[in-house]
């Protein structure tokens, strides 16, 4: 039922798009397990990667030249960092894009993904890969709000993990939209630069 909501929703959206055409693309993959009770799949980046070290995150990363799209890119990550199989994922479609504080174009890409997929970390990139229920993020409030200059944004605490910054600000959104939440955002790295 959850997912149904989720999928008609997702599929009669349209994205925003935004106009900024000089930043580097990067791609990631907003993958939910489909079971009675679905759960976003989150990784928490390796210490040593060069940006988000340390920090929850969706699977995914820059766009590379042979990938057809942005699709491509985010289901390649996914592969390469928690070893998801891309035919145990179904892509819904695209979200709203955003800015990285890297200056990175972000397209978060939204698939359901087959309950009984084998997920792992692989060690060299993610310290480690996690689930969260869909109703934790739905039927609750966020731990606090973050506001640094002209961005606000959630943070949730779950387990011993900290979500928040731009994975939370794609999470808030795609509730705000599919699950009439009414978390605050702010994102002022999108003035001025939205095509829709």
């Amino acid at each position: 039922m959850v997912l149904d909501i989720l999928i008609t929703k997702a599929q009669a959206h349209k994205p925003r798009t935004l106009s900024e055409r000089g930043l580097a693309e990067a791609g990631v993959l907003v993958a939910i397990t489909d079971e009675a009770d679905p759960q976003v799949i989150l990784t928490l980046r390796s210490s040593d990667m060069p940006t988000h070290k340390g920090e929850v995150a969706f699977p995914g990363g820059k766009r590379e030249d042979n990938d057809v799209d942005i699709i491509a890119t985010a289901l390649r990550e996914a592969q390469e960092e928690i070893h998801l199989d891309p035919s145990e994922v179904d892509v819904i479609g695209t979200l709203d894009q955003v800015i990285s504080r890297y200056g990175f174009l972000v397209t978060p890409v939204l698939a359901i993904v087959h309950k009984d997929a084998h997920i792992n970390a692989d060690s060299r990139e993610i310290d480690s890969v996690f689930k969260v229920p869909l109703s934790f993020f739905t039927q609750g409030q966020p731990d606090q709000i973050d506001v640094f200059g002209r961005f606000k944004g959630p943070r949730w605490y779950f387990e011993d993990y900290t979500i928040w910054g731009l994975t939370a600000v794609m999470l808030g959104e795609m509730f705000n939209l599919f699950f009439d939440t009414e978390f605050e955002i702010l994102l002022d790295s999108l003035d001025g630069l939205m095509e829709t």
